[in-house]
Order: structure tokens, then sequence, then C-alpha cells
């Protein structure tokens, strides 16, 4: 088992115990798909790493940390760039599951909002702006880490002529940029804002 997939398995009985293991294996086993280049294990495991990160710098005491590490392990679930909505249904497997595992009501809709988060990067609260940072901490990455998250997802996108990939990658990249802010939590603005600025202008400057 790599690396990610046992700090996947330690998060998760963390979470839940030694308990259902089964949703734990289909969990690390959507992670495996092959068509996968950046969202995989790997990059779940560093939005876990960076959710801890923040929280340690302290936080608001309404934000449940469990609920945005279960939301982090599930949020990018169901990943197929053919469908509209992935966030939507890794949600609904985030909410199933935290039933499952005997979270209330309230906790397990807690978890389904924070996964709905990460579809438009724009939180609304607390618990909210620690789930998006963690999962766009890459933005701020070194350089050479950035590039390799870059060449991930232009690999998951590989059946996109090149024109295609330049013009919608462009779009979202100045749609990031003209933000008023990338992160929300006071530890990731401070500790990489400035270069994920610069990352993505790098990034967008080469697609000219």
């Amino acid at each position: 088992m790599s690396t990610p997939e046992v700090e996947l398995r330690s998060a998760w009985q963390h979470l839940v115990g030694m308990h259902h293991p089964q949703q734990l294996d289909h969990l690390l086993a959507r992670y495996r798909e092959p068509h996968r280049r950046y969202h995989t294990a790997t990059h779940i495991m560093w939005v876990l790493r960076h959710v801890d990160e923040i929280a340690a710098d302290g936080l608001d005491l309404s934000v449940d940390v469990g609920a945005v590490r279960l939301a982090a392990l599930y949020h990018d679930l169901v990943y197929d760039i053919n469908r509209s909505d992935n966030e939507a249904a890794s949600a609904e497997s985030a909410q199933r599951v935290a039933f499952e595992i005997g979270w209330s009501k309230v906790r397990a809709a807690t978890a389904h909002r924070l996964v709905m988060a990460t579809a438009t990067h724009a939180p609304a609260r607390a618990d909210e702006a620690v789930m998006v940072d963690a999962d766009l901490a890459i933005l701020g990455a070194e350089p050479n880490d950035y590039a390799a998250y870059v060449q991930g997802v232009r690999m998951e996108y590989a059946h996109v002529k090149i024109e295609e990939w330049k013009a919608g990658r462009s779009m979202v990249l100045r749609r990031f940029l003209d933000s008023p802010m990338l992160f929300h939590t006071a530890y990731m603005f401070h500790e990489r804002e400035s270069r994920a600025r610069a990352n993505l202008a790098a990034e967008l400057a080469g697609l000219a």
C-alpha cells in the first residue's frame, strides 16, 4: 500500500475506528482509478495535511475539524471530466457514509456542505474556508510542485486539443487571479497567497 493510502487509512481510523472497512476499501479504490493523474490519493493526503496545518494555527470554535477531514476524504471521490455533478455526487457519498458510521443528521449534512464548497471555492463559513484552502493549497506550492500539479491535470484532460486546453485553462487562471483573495484562512493567506498569484500568473503567461 502506498504512503498516501496509508495516511488515508490512518485518517479514516481516527474518524471511524476499525469499523466499516468496506467503505474504506471503496474509498481507496476510487482514488486508484486509472484516469486520475492529479486527483488521486496523493492529493487527498495533502489536503488532509493542510487541514491539520490550518487547524494547528487556531480555528473558530464553530469548526468541526472531524467533519472537515471526512469531507477532505470524500471531496473528489467522484471525478469524471465528462460529468458536471462530481462535487454533488461526492457530497452525497460523504453524507451517506457519515450516516452509516453513526453521525447525526446535522453532522452528516455538514460534511455534505463542505464537499459542495469545493465546487465554487467561495467559502461562506469558517469551516468551508478551511476545506477550500486545503484543497487549493497546491496553487501556492513551490514552482516545481505547482508544475507537477498542472501536468497532472493536463494529463487528465489529454483528449482535449491543445488550443481548447489553453483557452479553458486561461479562463480558470484569470478567474482565480481576479479574486480578491485566493485563500480565506489567515494561515494560508500568509503562507501561500503571494506565491499562488505568482504561480498562476506565470502559467497564464506561458499559455499565451
